[in-house]
């Protein structure tokens, strides 16, 4: 794409004057950045062709957790450097755009997942496009209160959405049983890697059907069309909602038939327009269903087909041919389930389409105490995936060996050939070449550029280690002190880049154990406190992470951190040894910033229970070695990289079951002053407790009817072992070198390979 530096600027002036009467020299930050993005789709889009014909994939999703858009879709046009230049040359920076939107659409990975894969898709020239809920506000925006976490609306739009583009001619209408809502698409264009092609994101607004009732107004009684404009706008208004309440659980649900129903009408009005006989759908269509929320395709689907003409039998046998699962997760609790009573009050029609399902599923003859779908009116929605979807994937080899002998293992005995295992991966545009363009820079020089769309190459690197470590020690310098001084601006805490920057940065929950790592940090302090640990390497443990607003024990977990680190950050005995920091609002953009700094990668789960894991591949990617548990994609990073240069404890898989039938937790207390001392910290005074959470967290390690259910005191004596030796050997020749071979080891974890798998194992394009 040839560029035109004057003339970008003087499109982006015509803009400003036209929709903001005003002109370069003096827009302000939110007007530049539209106009901007506004002469850059001006720019690419009016030469943009129309999708190829053929077979295309549709990604359901009820997260896409794109992050700031502006600078990924520049570095992908290829328009990057020369935006950057243009904008110096009338004496702006294009970094003044470092706080612009940051769509928070997206809770943790899998809602990154699936952005990788949109962007990894068009780079590879896949043509998927991604389906899912225009939230009004993202996930939300976290700041801290007396150490608790308090949650703010995050308006997003604040800045607009000019990447987006409302497409009123495509809007349908949702129907449940009490009341019909319109749903508006928003399509936002995904940009291949300097390829040219273009593929989409396409996200729902919910309206109402009748946005103002004249005669209602005019008779003085607008109150009830307020009421039935609220109740179809919130369905749109904010990611997972507290879903303690039967009403959160009722809006989580119609916000999932709102996705699905929208996105599978759209799909089936286009075929029909282009001609093409529904029956024979999946020579144009196939869908991946992204965990569970978007299940309800399925029966939605059905009923559509059937509304067309098509018998049960024939759309039964369609959708099964059309469909595809992948599985996030083996938590019972996650494997989401719908009280059939609820779902069929208001959704009658989908609800019989879900009964047709069990039936044939019984008289095709399955053992109804193994395999069913409905049981105790209760619906499983993993159960009706997977008997309906033509292939179901696990993300990393672990965890899909752990669906097929123990999750689904009753489904993988009937349907062995529907297993599939496609590990999850990450972009290395944005996560390589956008956040830390000086190693990319330091790449390119000794392997050329092949890399950026094909992440294998990384393996000629290996002969370049020793000669890339003087350039890798001083980058790695130049990111801890651009992190150090955005923490400080940010945080209010000063941190010195000579410590070691120790990182655990995901989202909260217990099975991820910051319990952990908090502990440790008590366990440290408390023995550089007495005296018992005298040389110990200046280290600073940086957290950032979001609890479910609904979720306690996560919540009480941020309480303790924080407490923590107001107890290590005011002490002055401990302050040339110690620091601790807990981010505010972790987001996509912090982690680009927290990735290239990070000399510690904390990827700490209970063996068996992260599936995959995406923020240990970033790490990677940038040198960053793993202290982790034999748990998700770190096996396999063991395996490209060599256990050898990483720090593995814990219990294994196989040894976790075992652990529980005997474990007493309050045994290794006992027997472990120090850790006790830390334990007890959480009722013993040492920090305040109002609410009683850290009670709560206490009695949920040592008292509960199953104590410490992540093991957290059980690998906690090998874990502190093992980060001691980690911090020992920071610093030397061979520690640096474990990082470089990290990143020689990375290309495995590209989403470019994952999707081509999707592509080649699943969706047949």
């Amino acid at each position: 794409m040839k560029f035109d530096g004057k003339r970008f600027l003087e499109e982006i002036d015509a803009i400003l004057g036209t929709e903001f009467g005003t002109t370069l020299s003096s827009a302000e930050e939110k007007e530049m950045y539209v106009a901007l993005t506004k002469a850059v789709k001006r720019l690419v889009l009016a030469d943009r062709k129309a999708p190829a014909e053929g077979k295309r994939c549709a990604y359901f999703s009820a997260e896409f957790l794109m992050g700031r858009s502006i600078f990924a879709n520049l570095l992908n046009l290829g328009l990057l450097d020369d935006a950057r230049k243009a904008f110096a040359s009338i004496g702006q920076n294009l970094n003044r755009f470092e706080d612009v939107e940051d769509a928070a659409l997206g809770n943790g990975g899998l809602g990154r997942l699936a952005a990788c894969y949109l962007e990894s898709a068009a780079t590879m020239g896949i043509p998927l496009d991604g389906y899912g809920i225009r939230y009004r506000y993202g996930l939300f925006k976290q700041t801290f209160e007396d150490g608790y976490q308090h949650e703010e609306g995050d308006d997003w739009t604040k800045w607009g959405d000019p990447w987006g583009m409302r497409v009123e001619r495509d809007s349908v209408i949702v129907e449940f049983a009490d009341r019909s809502v319109k749903a508006v698409p928003y399509d936002a264009p995904v940009f291949g890697y300097r390829n040219g092609v273009i593929n989409n994101l396409r996200l729902w607004s919910s309206e109402p059907v009748q946005p103002f009732d004249f005669s209602a107004f005019n008779e003085m009684k607008g109150e009830h069309t307020a009421e039935e404009n609220f109740a179809a706008t919130k369905i749109c208004d904010v990611l997972y909602p507290n879903d303690n309440t039967m009403v959160g659980k009722m809006l989580r649900l119609r916000q999932q038939y709102f996705m699905v129903s929208a996105s599978l009408q759209d799909i089936v009005r286009g075929e029909k327009r282009k001609g093409h006989d529904l029956r024979e759908l999946d020579r144009y269509f196939c869908f991946q269903l992204n965990d569970t929320h978007p299940v309800l395709a399925i029966p939605e689907l059905l009923r559509l087909l059937q509304k067309e003409g098509l018998s049960f039998e024939e759309a039964f046998a369609l959708c099964r041919k059309c469909f595809n699962f992948t599985n996030h997760t083996i938590m019972a609790e996650a494997l989401e389930k719908w009280d059939a009573l609820a779902l069929s009050d208001l959704l009658p029609d989908v609800y019989a389409q879900i009964v047709r399902c069990q039936q044939q599923l019984e008289s095709d003859g399955l053992d109804p105490a193994r395999c069913f779908i409905i049981r105790d009116n209760v619906i499983h929605m993993a159960n009706l995936a997977i008997y309906v979807s033509a292939k179901v994937n696990g993300v990393a080899r672990i965890h899909t060996d752990i669906l097929k002998t123990e999750t689904f293992a009753d489904w993988y005995a009937v349907y062995p050939e529907k297993f599939v295992n496609i590990t999850n991966g990450i972009t290395p545009r944005r996560w390589l070449l956008l956040n830390n363009p000086e190693l990319a820079h330091e790449i390119d020089l000794r392997i050329g550029e092949e890399w950026h769309t094909d992440l294998t190459q990384f393996r000629r690197l290996t002969p370049f280690a020793d000669e890339m470590l003087p350039a890798f020690r001083a980058l790695k310098r130049r990111n801890k002190e651009r992190l150090a001084a955005y923490i400080k601006e940010h945080e209010g805490v000063e941190l010195s880049p000579d410590f070691i920057f120790d990182v655990q940065v995901k989202r909260l929950h217990e099975y991820k154990r910051q319990l952990l790592n908090a502990l440790s940090i008590l366990y440290f302090y408390f023995g550089i406190k007495d005296g018992e640990i005298e040389e110990f390497p200046p280290t600073a443990f940086l957290f950032g992470a979001k609890a479910a607003p609904g979720y306690y024990n996560a919540k009480a977990v941020i309480k303790f951190i924080n407490e923590i680190a107001k107890l290590v950050n005011s002490d002055e005995e401990v302050s040339d040894k110690m620091k601790v920091v807990f981010v505010q609002n972790y987001n996509v953009s912090y982690a680009e910033k927290i990735v290239c700094a990070a000399d510690i990668s904390e990827q700490i789960s209970l063996a068996g229970m992260e599936a995959s894991g995406t923020s240990n591949m970033k790490f990677m990617l940038n040198g960053t070695v793993t202290l982790g548990t034999m748990d998700g994609a770190n096996v396999e990073i063991c395996e490209e990289a060599g256990a050898e240069n990483e720090y593995i404890f814990g219990a294994t898989v196989e040894e976790v079951a075992a652990v529980k039938r005997f474990y007493c937790p309050r045994e290794l207390t006992e027997t472990n002053p120090r850790l006790k001392r830390a334990v007890e910290t959480l009722v013993d005074g040492t920090f305040p407790d109002e609410k009683g959470m850290l009670k709560r967290l206490h009695d949920s390690l040592l008292s509960d009817y199953q104590p410490d259910r992540y093991l957290v005191l059980y690998d906690f004596a090998e874990y502190v072992r093992v980060k001691e030796e980690l911090l020992r050997d920071y610093g030397t020749e061979e520690f640096d070198r474990k990082c470089l071979f990290n990143i020689c080891a990375a290309g495995k974890f590209s989403a470019d390979r994952s999707v081509k798998e999707y592509a080649e194992l699943i969706w047949n394009l």
